[in-house]
């Protein structure tokens, strides 16, 4: 049995991370010592180890929900955890279309820019008005975003 602190440390995870899954479900709630402090077998290593990983790869936590509870059914069509998995790479690759054009837009105003006064400057023309950029990298949601 770990402790949450040697738990944290085997999966890379911080102490306060590991309470925050508890609370949230992800992780069933540890046993008790008799001193109250929580303690950890292997499947609860291996089910943090498990969320951490698909946190990596970049996973919603309500996605890891989903995945966790097929995971917990192994006799069921994996088709469900291919379609998370799937839609998963989709938005990947629309953040890197995304990051693709921006590092396109910011080589195009570095490259634009003289060097001279603030005044003259192509970066701070070009922050001060969106209409100037050559692509639309603007996130989805960026209207809502502050």
């Amino acid at each position: 049995m770990l402790t949450i602190g040697k738990l944290g440390e085997a999966a890379g995870v911080k102490v306060p991370t590991i309470r925050y899954y508890e609370q949230i479900g992800l992780l069933p709630e540890a046993e008790r010592s008799a001193g109250n402090q929580r303690l950890y077998g292997r499947k609860a290593q291996e089910r943090l180890a498990f969320i951490r990983h698909a946190r990596d790869l970049g996973f919603t936590l309500e996605a890891i929900r989903d995945l966790l509870s097929l995971s917990d059914r192994p006799d069921q069509s994996c088709a469900a955890a291919d379609a998370i998995a799937k839609a998963q790479l989709a938005e990947v690759e629309s953040r890197l279309a995304r990051l693709t054009a921006l590092k396109t837009e910011l080589e195009r105003m570095v490259v634009q820019c003289a060097g001279g006064s603030i005044a003259d400057c192509r970066v701070i023309e070009v922050l001060s008005d969106h209409s100037l950029c050559a692509t639309d990298h603007r996130h989805p949601e960026s209207e809502v975003q502050s």
